[in-house]
């Protein structure tokens, strides 16, 4: 039996949502990956960006090692969901440049303090403020998988794309036609209940 590393399983976790999370903009286009597909404007680089900001506040201030770069959309000030979406401003590579220090900047956290160790997190509520480093990594990386599931339904909209990761996408190795003829069945099932 091997020995049992449960931080490095959880890291190992984390790592397998940012890589997902950032396969979704391969060979798309810039208009693509900005494009607003659901009636709350979620997108594939907000996505990215959305998840640069929970890490650098999670990993970085909760365990006093702020995050050197401002980030103007996580203050008080900025609109709502400024996070959640790039401006015209805002290049693909510095989103994605940016999360990747994040990134390593988290991991830096992680690989430094033990899974027990006390952070603060400030803007929960105070009875819930103190944390461990523990509690913060499946937080964070429950946050990370569900932002990759976002990404993997507005990519599907875009151009068909599915899939859990690059080396496996965990799906049935079918056609286009196949792929159609089952939604179609589907959909036909799911008729059968309209009221």
């Amino acid at each position: 039996m091997t020995s049992l590393d449960f931080k490095a399983d959880l890291h190992r976790y984390l790592r397998e949502a940012r890589e997902a999370l950032l396969w979704k903009l391969e060979g798309l286009p810039e208009y693509d990956i900005r494009r607003p597909l659901l009636p709350t404007g979620t997108n594939l680089l907000g996505l990215v960006k959305h998840n640069a900001g929970v890490e650098a506040g999670y990993f970085g201030a909760t365990f006093g090692r702020p995050f050197p770069d401002a980030l103007p959309w996580m203050e008080v000030e900025a609109e709502p969901n400024a996070d959640m979406w790039a401006t015209a401003g805002e290049s693909r590579e510095e989103i994605v440049g940016l999360y990747q220090r994040v990134c390593a900047h988290s991991d830096a956290t992680i690989e430094a303090r033990p899974l027990d160790a006390e952070g603060r997190v400030p803007w929960w509520s105070p009875e819930r403020q103190v944390v461990t480093l523990h509690r913060i990594l499946v937080h964070v990386t429950a946050e990370a998988h569900r932002h990759a599931g976002h990404a993997d339904i507005v990519r599907e909209l875009i151009d068909g794309d599915a899939g859990v990761r690059r080396t496996n996408s965990n799906m049935p190795d079918e056609d286009r036609q196949w792929w159609s003829a089952y939604r179609d069945r589907l959909e036909t099932v799911a008729r059968t209940f309209r009221s």
